[in-house]
């Protein structure tokens, strides 16, 4: 069987490839079977159940969703576009080395994890909306936000302190892409003091909006929660009433959460509605709960991006 650090071996011989979003699944609230893997002699991560393999697959997961939408993007919109909304010929250069790197992310990792030893996770068959470039660039800001909240929340959850010092090295990386798209949507670099980290669940319901179908077998077995609908677009200002579509689902329902870079903030949920709290920046997430809580019990759907600034 192979070793910790024989994998450690790799990834750093083939160069840093952490990041944690974890596998999307093609309906939210369903359960996917574990992929084959060899077991590691490892304690489990948290309350998670996930151990560092796991963690690099989910790594992998990320990696073939973000190369993907890059290339997908940069296949169908031709340089001009992006010209049109006000990007430079060194913007739109940088905006490709973006994807260049989530593809090299992808092939170190695929490298890394079967040279080891370990089945590597296959890419989902995806569907991002593409309908115009700003609408791509709208995306990427939203996919580079999660992803990033995405490695803080993977952190604690990692056992060995060089897999995380790697993850790091990606963690800053993947803030660096979403200060470049933040400039390119024309949002403020940087809203906030603090970036927000966002748990394996979380993460997890919000990639399965842009999933069709994932291969058999590939996944790991973790639940999304429900999605929220909202009725009100998700940009969002303080004291603004956000208004459930359905003003009865989810049942049981008593809050909104509201988990930003300065922490977590509740609003009363009543007949369907709960009001925006002051203080938010940056790419928020809400969430549905049935207490003043965000722990996995107390979440009833959930998270939605507010893009609070």
């Amino acid at each position: 069987m192979p070793s910790l650090r024989k994998i450690l071996k790799y990834l750093f011989a083939l160069g840093p490839v952490v990041s944690a979003l974890p596998a999307p699944v093609p309906k939210p609230g369903s359960v996917l079977k574990p992929y084959p893997r060899a077991r590691l002699d490892v304690r489990q991560a948290a309350s998670q159940g996930l151990n560092d393999v796991d963690i690099l697959q989910f790594a992998l997961t990320a990696e073939h969703l973000e190369a993907t939408f890059y290339r997908q993007g940069f296949a169908k919109f031709p340089a001009s576009d992006f010209q049109a909304l006000g990007l430079s010929d060194a913007s739109i250069t940088a905006l490709l080395a973006v994807g260049q790197s989530e593809a090299t992310h992808v092939s170190t990792l695929l490298s890394a994890i079967a040279t080891a030893g370990f089945e590597p996770v296959e890419p989902c068959v995806y569907n991002f909306g593409f309908t115009d470039a700003a609408g791509m660039v709208a995306t990427a800001r939203i996919l580079e936000a999660v992803g990033l909240s995405a490695y803080l929340g993977a952190a604690p959850l990692i056992n060995s302190s060089a897999i995380l010092s790697v993850a790091a090295t990606i963690a800053t990386v993947e803030a660096r892409h979403q200060t470049f798209i933040r400039v390119a949507s024309s949002a403020d670099p940087v809203p906030a003091a603090f970036d927000t980290p966002l748990g394996p669940r979380a993460v997890f319901t919000l990639a399965a909006q842009f999933i069709t179908s994932c291969p058999a077998g590939s996944n790991l077995a973790i639940q999304a929660f429900p999605s929220i609908a909202l009725q009100n677009p998700m940009n969002a200002v303080a004291g603004q009433s956000l208004v459930l579509a359905d003003a009865s689902q989810p049942a049981g329902a008593t809050n909104c959460a509201f988990i930003g870079p300065t922490g977590t903030q509740f609003s009363d949920l009543t007949n369907g509605a709960c009001v925006v709290p002051q203080g938010l920046g940056g790419e928020t997430y809400m969430m549905v709960t049935n207490a003043q809580s965000i722990a996995d019990e107390a979440v009833l759907a959930g998270p939605s991006v507010i893009l609070a600034s």
